[in-house]
């Protein structure tokens, strides 16, 4: 008998309050209800695992960068006090790579935005609300290394790929 395949889930999107504001962001869909009734998915805030709490200050990568930069070392994130956070961003990248690779997860469930797990937008490190097409730390990391990334928005489309 095969099991069936775990998700990697961004614990906001669970509506676990980790988010820099303390809030969670959960996402109400009946896939993902299913998903966690059996027990699929594993969830991580990668900011708290690289030693963030909560709340904290809003952080975003710098110079309308990407993680793909923030991993080669020639990109930065920043919080809106101006103090570079780059560090533990890298350290809870490597975390949720860690957790994938222990579970054996080939898919992951972000949400997007975030300066972590942003897969398809994430903010251009102005801190004006504007965003740019670029991946987070965590979701350029696991990319990287050969996990399928999908944001919230993208559900339906982590379905078909679990059943590809």
């Amino acid at each position: 008998m095969s099991t069936k395949p775990k998700i990697l889930i961004s614990a906001c999107l669970l509506g676990r309050p980790v988010r820099y504001n303390g809030k969670g962001k959960p996402l109400d869909h009946p896939l993902v209800a299913h998903w966690r009734d059996e027990g699929r998915l594993v969830a991580i805030c990668p900011e708290l695992a690289g030693g963030f709490s909560v709340p904290r200050p809003p952080a975003e990568i710098a110079d309308n960068s990407s993680g793909d930069a923030v991993l080669s070392g020639s990109g930065r994130v920043v919080d809106n006090t101006g103090a570079d956070v780059t560090a533990p961003f890298l350290a809870g990248a490597e975390a949720a790579l860690a957790l994938a690779r222990e579970h054996d997860i080939h898919h992951a469930l972000l949400i997007d935005g975030s300066p972590s797990c942003g897969s398809s937008t994430i903010y251009d490190g102005k801190f004006d609300g504007t965003r740019h097409h670029a991946a987070g730390v965590t979701a350029a990391l696991l990319r990287q290394n050969g996990i399928a990334v999908f944001t919230e928005r993208d559900v339906d489309a982590l379905a078909s790929a679990l059943i590809a």
